[in-house]
């Protein structure tokens, strides 16, 4: 299953809108595990969800845009809690952002005003 989560990025001091694309698919997880990926699993793990037992693919569109840090920590989050049925998908008119600590608490990130305008721009 694939689930989509709406996130924004920041260029500059602009915001812009982003979409993460989560897809869990039958076979071993995948070894080469980004740093972003560990935080989540981490986080999954202490919120008392399971972290999915598959192989995991996370795309953050548009790839044209670099896109790093720790804002995209909490879609990802969403999106393979959702991918998983864990959860319900998150609404696609809602922005979502955010770094998470190990324990699962969500921390602010720089640029969260930006972001926000760009996702209010955005309908």
């Amino acid at each position: 299953m694939v689930s989509i989560v709406r996130t924004a990025g920041i260029r500059g001091i602009e915001g812009y809108l982003v979409t993460v694309e989560c897809f869990l698919s039958n076979g071993l997880p995948d070894k080469a595990v980004s740093e972003a990926a560990e935080r989540v699993r981490a986080a999954v793990k202490c919120c008392a969800f399971d972290w999915p037992v598959s192989r995991v693919t996370v795309n953050l569109a548009p790839a044209d845009t670099r896109k790093e840090g720790t804002v995209y920590d909490l879609p990802i989050l969403l999106g393979l809690l959702a991918a998983s049925g864990q959860i319900d998908e998150p609404p696609r008119d809602c922005v979502f952002f955010g770094e998470l600590s190990l324990t699962g608490a969500l921390r602010p990130v720089a640029g969260a005003l930006s972001m926000a305008l760009a996702a209010r721009d955005a309908g």
